[in-house]
């Protein structure tokens, strides 16, 4: 295996460097404008703020204390040579021996198993060569180091302790590297694991449980003729990966190429987890069954849900109620992302097609393989777990709903109402007050409308018609050698849009009638329902959320979770004060 300082693409990490990458300059974590909020005074301290939370638990908890360690290593994926990935590896000090395992023959994992309540004891441990931090992705954490803010690197070497109550609802939650411009390459290399959250409620509906219970995490990679990965291909390529998001031309299933499942003939509760950089999967049985979806990011529906298909956007999560009763031993199933259309278009769609797998195609995810028969009495409830439903009228903005805009600036920058990200900065009107509901408005332009520069107040007032102006602003652009985007870019990109810190609700949605082809392509598999913290913003779209920001104050993160996207700036602070 090749040294660990030759990883990465050959990244000599100075100590120059480490603060560049780390956003950690001479003036870092302080005061960068007269309008902005000091990160450090923004934040509580996380164990204080703990104690404080309405969520703490006064019942005694179980504790559970691990250490998770982010290193270099290789195993085989595909057939010949190794593959050199990054991965975590995860080591019981205190608790259930069974609450940390690992996926098998996977560069993924660990899975964290845990009960609603429990306090979870966390070493993260960096034995790479950059700085990391590690993201709770989905998990009502307090802000800063516990929840992988890039302000609070772990540098090489290092070794930081986090702890936490977990306080969501029973469903699938993962973990991720968060360090800022190194968050796609270290979660394209293998740097991912998954948190299963249950509680005694959710064990009396007698859901699949044990091996009918399978976390399946989906994710796109290319490969080179040795097999290695490939992540930012060179050249106009590269351009366009970096611009588009990187697309791979093989589906892996929890580390694995062309992944066959065993399973019999009785139901199964599948976890199904969006861990691509940028990929969107529209996943749907390859017989026309409609998908039964019982749970979404913040863990299980109130009910079942019957659709003919499921959108997935990177960082997002489904839960599926998958009966395999009516197959006959010897049969196979197949998983499938069918074709949909609205997230790539111009040349730039033109010009990633010629990469391989464009987003939006067709193609076979995964097979279940029915090789045993088995009788089960288990029975899909028709009720699964009461959920809280945020009224509208209860936002103390329901008639002006806070807007974040996403969308490229003149300048082809990723941003959000205009802004790119600054590691320090939160601006006046990013704070929201602990204990409000509100609605926040998230749209989806090509190009932000002028007053977008002046912050979210120029913006308040846009109605729709203005919004469609702003989302032609880059008719004729050039690029590169004199080329022009013919047509406009309107059409150009979906968003998968990430809060941390809290879990919102899906109030609407609107889309431009210019982008109606493209959504209508995807309406029917958006899963909507329950409790959200990513939701797919389709290109023209405006979509309507609503949150109670309840558990901590502090600085939190909003941005978009491809990836690359993510690293070049379209994501912001905001603060809970």
């Amino acid at each position: 295996m090749a040294d660990n300082r030759s990883f990465l693409h050959n990244k000599t990490l100075t100590r120059r460097r480490f603060l560049q990458i780390s956003g950690l300059s001479a003036t870092a974590l302080g005061l960068s404008a007269c309008t902005a909020a000091t990160l450090p005074a923004a934040q509580e301290n996380s164990r204080m703020a703990a104690a404080a939370s309405p969520g703490a638990a006064a019942a005694v908890p179980a504790q559970l204390e691990f250490r998770l360690t982010a290193r270099q290593t290789e195993l085989p994926i595909l057939p010949g040579a190794a593959t050199q990935v990054l991965s975590y590896t995860g080591e019981l000090i205190q608790g259930n021996p069974d609450a940390v395992t690992a996926l098998p023959g996977s560069y993924l994992g660990p899975v964290v198993r845990v009960q609603r309540g429990d306090q979870m004891r966390v070493h993260v441990r960096n034995e790479l060569s950059a700085p990391t931090t590690v993201h709770w992705h989905g998990l009502i954490v307090p802000p800063g180091a516990e929840d992988g803010h890039p302000a609070f690197p772990v540098a090489p070497g290092d070794e930081l302790e986090i702890a936490f109550e977990v306080q969501n609802r029973p469903g699938a939650y993962w973990f991720h590297p968060h360090p800022h411009g190194l968050t796609a390459e270290q979660a394209y290399y293998g740097l991912a694991g998954l948190v299963i959250v249950s509680d005694a409620e959710e064990a009396a509906l007698n859901l699949p449980a044990g091996a009918q219970d399978i976390p399946l995490v989906i994710q796109d990679r290319r490969f080179d003729g040795n097999n290695q990965l490939q992540y930012i291909a060179g050249g106009m390529a590269g351009m366009m990966d970096q611009m588009m998001g990187v697309l791979g031309d093989r589906i892996l299933v929890n580390g694995q190429p062309e992944m066959t499942l065993p399973v019999a003939t009785q139901p199964y509760r599948l976890r199904l987890l969006n861990g691509s950089n940028a990929r969107i999967y529209k996943l749907a049985w390859e017989d026309g069954t409609p998908m039964t979806v019982i749970g979404a990011d913040g863990g299980l529906l109130a009910a079942p849900l019957t659709l003919p298909y499921v959108m997935l956007a990177p960082g997002e999560r489904v839960e599926v109620w998958a009966d395999f009763a009516q197959q006959t031993v010897g049969s196979t199933v197949k998983l499938v992302s069918l074709a949909f259309e609205g997230v790539e278009a111009g040349m730039m769609g033109m010009m990633m097609g010629e990469t391989g797998l464009a987003n939006g195609a067709a193609f076979e995810v995964m097979t279940f393989a029915v090789n045993e028969a088995a009788t089960s009495t288990l029975v899909l409830p028709a009720r699964l777990l009461p959920v809280e439903t945020l009224a509208a009228s209860a936002a103390v903005n329901a008639t002006a709903p806070r807007p974040f805009v996403f969308a490229m600036d003149d300048a082809m920058n990723w941003t959000i109402n205009g802004r790119t990200f600054v590691m320090d900065e939160v601006a006046e009107d990013e704070k929201v007050r602990f204990g409000d509901t509100e609605i926040w408005e998230l749209a989806n332009l090509m190009a932000p409308p002028a007053a977008a520069s002046g912050g979210m107040g120029g913006m308040a007032g846009m109605d729709h018609g203005q919004m469609q102006e702003g989302n032609g602003a880059m008719e004729g652009m050039a690029m590169g050698g004199g080329m022009a985007m013919q047509g406009g870019m309107r059409d150009f990109m979906a968003h998968p849009v990430h809060l941390h810190g809290i879990q919102f609700q899906v109030l609407g949605r609107e889309v431009d009638d210019a982008q109606r082809v493209g959504w209508e392509s995807v309406r029917e598999g958006l899963v909507d329902q329950g409790w959200k913290d990513t939701v797919l913003l389709m290109p023209g779209e405006r979509v309507r959320v609503i949150m109670r920001f309840e558990h901590y104050r502090g600085v939190y993160l909003i941005h978009c979770h491809n990836l690359e996207h993510e690293d070049s700036g379209m994501m912001r602070n905001f603060a809970i004060v």
